[in-house]
């Protein structure tokens, strides 16, 4: 089995160093897959789920945030804002988040406020699908 390595880095914490057997990346196409030896290139990612294969064969997915994802030389580095796990996400205040971000855009302030709002909507109903599609698989 061909593998690569894998570093997900999160704004404040390394997510996952190692090797892969593939990664399902959220870009703005859809979604993206890469496999060992892929050719090179550097994509933009969007809020989603990333799912990748680690070589005993075990899926792990995270609610990521936008960033982007560079393959290099059979290695693959992917820099997100945030990246959780299911488990780690708290439900209660994503859905906190969302509301806050509506309110936010119903103010209608400036052009700066509404792109943020919009980001942070999407980033919590992200977490919020990401959470209830691993409470719904338990």
């Amino acid at each position: 089995m061909n593998f690569f390595r894998l570093n997900i880095l999160a704004a404040d914490k390394a997510f996952y160093t190692g090797e892969a057997v593939s990664l399902v990346v959220p870009a703005i196409e859809g979604q993206y897959g890469i496999l060992a030896h892929h050719q090179n290139m550097i994509t933009a990612t969007i809020p989603g789920k990333l799912k990748y294969t680690a070589p005993d064969g075990t899926e792990h997915i995270a609610a990521v945030s936008s960033g982007l994802v560079k393959v290099e030389d059979n290695e693959v580095l992917v820099l997100v804002e945030s990246a959780e796990r299911p488990e780690e996400i708290d439900i209660n205040r994503a859905k906190r988040d969302a509301e806050q971000a509506r309110e936010i855009l119903l103010r209608k302030q400036s052009i700066r406020d509404f792109h943020a709002a919009q980001s942070q909507i999407a980033r919590a109903l992200n977490r919020i699908r990401i959470k209830n599609e691993q409470d719904y698989h338990q």
